[in-house]
């Protein structure tokens, strides 16, 4: 099904630099044609030097609301009216939207991510642990949706020192801190044993570089069978990481159902309705990657 663009059809998108390889467009579509809706979903590229005015010609032209991706999620933050108590924690916006002549943004990564963990795994969370490989934005939002969870102990590692404190000091106004330990690479044969969720959250053996792994065999060795492995990647299905944990006995969870919920939470938004068809929206996906 396609989109028939008429004068009267409002815009959304996805703003990023490069955007090209954006499945956010896919989805997008499909779920507004699906509704019957006027809209239109299109990438928008957007070098970061031109950003401020961009969002100035957004403003111009009436976009209903847009996407925010790499490299704009911090950086458009000065440029918004308003962001949510929840973008403010994790530092990154990446759903902004036109309300009152001004821009507000959020954080749908978070709800994104929880997701498959709330809808498929109807478990206590409070007397678990989360041990998160990686300490840049896609982590921030891992935190702060383990926080959310009520892990009771969440576990972030790193390779660099320096950014690992600096990620950890910037959790110091929020309640997070209290559960949030950070430690260097060299304490994963410890914390692994003791994790009930792991997350990847590096782009390690993300498409082409499909062999890589962040984890040796020996430092996934340790991971326990009933726990869950989610890697933040989708293409490929599943990743080496995966792969590892499977062979381990662990639950496994890739990075498709994290983006389609964080993009039907950011339509809830943008179309003012609960009534987001989630399963078109997976389907297209699935169908464009040939997982169906």
């Amino acid at each position: 099904m396609t989109n028939n663009i008429t004068g009267k059809t409002q815009l959304l998108g996805v703003i990023g630099y490069p955007v090209e390889h954006s499945l956010s467009p896919l989805m997008h579509n499909a779920a507004i044609a699906q509704l019957g809706l006027d809209y239109v979903y299109l990438p928008l590229p957007i070098e970061p030097q031109n950003l401020e005015i961009a969002i100035a010609g957004f403003a111009a032209v009436g976009v209903v609301g847009f996407s925010v991706t790499i490299p704009h999620k911090q950086a458009i933050i000065p440029l918004l009216s308003e962001i949510s108590p929840l973008a403010t924690a994790v530092g990154a916006v990446n759903t902004v939207t036109r309300q009152n002549q001004r821009w507000v943004g959020t954080n749908t990564d978070v709800e994104g991510f929880i997701a498959p963990l709330q809808t498929t795994y109807h478990q206590d969370w409070r007397q678990q642990i989360a041990v998160i490989l990686g300490n840049g934005g896609a982590a921030r939002a891992v935190v702060a949706g383990c926080q959310q969870l009520g892990f009771a102990e969440i576990h972030v590692v790193g390779r660099n020192q320096e950014k690992l404190t600096a990620f950890y000091n910037s959790w110091r106004n929020s309640s997070i801190i209290e559960n949030l330990q950070v430690h260097p690479w060299e304490k994963l044969t410890k914390l692994i044993p003791q994790a009930n969720l792991l997350v990847n959250t590096t782009p390690i053996g993300m498409y082409p570089h499909i062999d890589n792994s962040p984890l040796s065999r020996e430092e996934m060795a340790g991971l326990s069978a009933n726990a869950i492995a989610y890697d933040l990647i989708y293409i490929p299905q599943p990743t080496q990481f995966l792969q590892q944990a499977q062979k381990q006995g662990a639950i496994i969870i890739d990075g498709l159902e994290m983006l389609v919920q964080q993009g039907v939470a950011a339509l809830k938004i943008w179309l003012q309705t609960e009534s987001v068809p989630v399963d078109v929206m997976r389907q297209a996906l699935r169908k464009h990657l040939g997982l169906n």
